[in-house]
């Protein structure tokens, strides 16, 4: 059996290879994003090529078209031109002629361009979410090494249990990570990355259209800026409210409510009862956290449209009550990779509090939270 310094030079060298790995992958996947935008920025400039292409083709065909016809007709009637007048007939459908198959030659070749750059974005869409998986399952091995292992005690079966349920807890961490980071990729960082490139449209299209045209552009720029600022505010919201630390609990859960029944269409019915007195920070975050987490449930597991929130204050405990009318569950039965649940009995469990759950399947489920208040809090 390896002995403890063996084993921590082993895991030393595993957790800087691991580390250099996951640097590398990350550089590939940045690298891979940026060049999705900049292909992104040349495909659409490509199209509007291409649109241009073809309306000159579509004038070249009939211009041709003419100067086939007179060409005939000069042809049939030979007699009654002078060479000279035959020669420029011919000389302009040739010249003619050259020119549309000029431009259906550089017509066919943008529209290559734009097929493999399309392909091209397709590649490197699968290149960043791959890269993406395999990091976050790398980080998951990282901080697990770097976890208790070093304090592997003489209870075997107790460190098992324990290894299992802290990989759990980290997965989980990991894929809120990886949907914070989707989130802003795909919200706010999106967003600005099609301002960018509208912002350099508005100079073409001033010089195209007018300046009627570029303001209409500038305008739906500013909503779209006001859009991502709003939703930069959601995701900040959602990490940590400041609300919380300014206002308190009850200001902060109203404020949430108001904001998760605007963006759900779910009608949530809160109610408050006792003073609203302020807790310490780490009850407040908690109490916060279960509410909102039991939200966020009913939606996306319960499907509900109506949810009462009840939160009353008792001279010896605290008490939250959460039901809603969705499609309740089955609580034997064991969904892997859902941590909702075990994650509000942990924060439950670390106020020395109790959860009860009731609920069935099509009858709807509600959650009774219930924290102790004492003078030592």
């Amino acid at each position: 059996m390896a002995d403890p310094q063996t084993l921590d030079k082993i895991i030393d060298k595993t957790l800087d290879t691991l580390g250099k790995s996951r640097e590398q992958i990350f550089e590939i996947s940045e690298q891979s994003r940026n060049e999705y935008v900049s292909l992104e920025q040349e495909l659409q400039e490509v199209r509007m090529k291409v649109a241009e292409i073809i309306d000159q083709s579509d004038r070249a065909e009939v211009h041709a078209r003419f100067a086939r016809n007179r060409l005939a007709e000069v042809s049939k009637q030979f007699h009654r031109y002078s060479n000279e007048e035959i020669r420029k007939v011919y000389e302009q459908a040739n010249e003619l002629q050259v020119k549309l198959a000029l431009l259906q030659q550089e017509e066919q070749q943008l529209r290559d361009r734009r097929d493999a750059i399309e392909r091209r974005l397709l590649n490197l869409k699968d290149t960043i979410e791959r890269a993406e998986e395999l990091v976050g399952q790398m980080t998951v091995v990282y901080n697990f090494l770097t976890g208790d292992l070093r304090q592997v005690g003489e209870a075997l079966e107790d460190a098992r249990e324990k290894q299992a349920f802290g990989l759990q807890i980290i997965q989980a961490q990991e894929e809120e990570r990886r949907k914070l980071s989707r989130e802003i990729h795909d919200g706010p960082a999106q967003m600005m990355a099609n301002v960018l490139l509208r912002s350099e449209l508005v100079e073409r299209i001033y010089h195209d259209k007018g300046i009627d045209e570029a303001l209409k552009e500038i305008r739906d720029l500013r909503k779209m800026v006001k859009s991502s600022l709003a939703e930069v505010r959601r995701i900040i919201y959602d990490l940590r409210p400041m609300a919380l630390d300014d206002l308190g609990l009850i200001p902060t859960l109203k404020k949430y409510v108001k904001t998760f029944e605007e963006h759900t269409g779910i009608f949530v019915d809160f109610k408050h009862i006792g003073k609203g007195e302020r807790f310490p920070e780490h009850v407040e975050i908690a109490l916060f956290r279960l509410v909102q987490e039991a939200l966020q449930n009913a939606r996306k597991h319960a499907k509900a449209s109506h949810v009462h929130v009840k939160i009353e204050e008792q001279k010896t405990k605290f008490t939250v009550v959460i039901k809603d009318n969705g499609k309740g569950f089955d609580q034997t039965e064991k969904k892997e990779g859902s941590f909702g649940l075990v994650g509000m009995k942990e924060r439950v469990n670390m106020l020395k509090g109790q959860l009860v759950i009731r609920t069935k399947p099509n009858d709807g489920t509600t959650i009774i939270i219930s924290i102790p208040i004492t003078t030592e809090e």
